[in-house]
């Protein structure tokens, strides 16, 4: 994590670039970087179920602000195009993309990012909501991730009538291939995952010896970073986004 000093030269690049995603499919990210010659470490930000929406691009120039790589794949590109929320309901319509689509995305983030000349070769992956389901899958199923934080990601913990065509096996049933440390963050008022699905997540994590940080916030719910939102928490927000740079910071840095 970048400690800024107000003498120091800051600058950073952000724009829209095309990604190679699952299948081969060719498909449009949000990209950020510090300006400098690096080498940096990296993110791959999964968007949540409302979408690849402004949050997400403010989420991405917050990374590369503190000295990261940072870019969003749009998981809802195959959906068509328009306002974030419009392709989100379009995505809800036809019950969300399937997992392995999305880890395909995710991976061909990741790749990308450690294909620049100036990455360190460390990368990580943050999301929240389903995106939070979906970094821990990646990180669960690709080799290559080396740290991840999954923020209240419901539906990791399934019950069988949930099981789809498209989510056809519960994330906790891959915990054994967790290849990264874990920072895993959650509201005690969240009903997805709810605080019995996350103390069950967790005793897996044990019992197979996994790496990982779990915080369990009081009075906070899902959603709690999202400041234009009525679920937003400021106090756990703050913190959540301390222990986030600090988790990050800890894994990634050093080539």
């Amino acid at each position: 994590m970048v400690e800024y000093q107000t003498n120091m030269y800051e600058g950073m690049l952000a724009e829209t670039v095309m990604m190679q995603g699952a299948g081969g499919d060719t498909i449009n990210a949000y990209f950020a970087r510090p300006l400098g010659p690096g080498p940096f470490p990296g993110v791959v930000l999964a968007h949540h179920a409302p979408g690849w929406d402004e949050w997400y691009r403010e989420a991405t120039r917050k990374f590369a602000h503190h000295g990261y790589l940072a870019i969003s794949p749009n998981l809802y590109f195959r959906e068509g195009h328009g306002a974030p929320e419009d392709v989100a309901a379009k995505a809800r319509a036809v019950r969300g993309v399937p997992d392995d689509q999305a880890v395909g995305d995710l991976e061909g983030a990741m790749r990308f990012l450690r294909s620049l000349p100036i990455s360190n070769g460390k990368i990580g992956a943050f999301g929240t909501c389903s995106g939070g389901r979906h970094v821990y899958l990646a990180a669960c199923r690709v080799q290559g991730f080396d740290a991840v934080a999954d923020l209240w990601g419901g539906r990791v913990v399934m019950a069988p009538p949930e099981i789809t065509d498209k989510q056809p096996v519960a994330p906790i049933e891959y915990t054994k291939d967790l290849s990264c440390p874990l920072l895993g963050l959650f509201g005690e008022e969240d009903r997805s995952p709810s605080p019995e699905q996350v103390a069950q997540h967790e005793q897996e994590l044990k019992r197979l010896g996994k790496s990982y940080e779990f915080h369990m916030y009081p009075n906070a719910g899902h959603g709690f970073f999202y400041y234009d939102r009525a679920a937003y928490r400021q106090e756990a927000a703050v913190d959540g986004w301390q222990r986030a740079l600090a988790f990050f910071a800890k894994h990634l840095a050093g080539a």
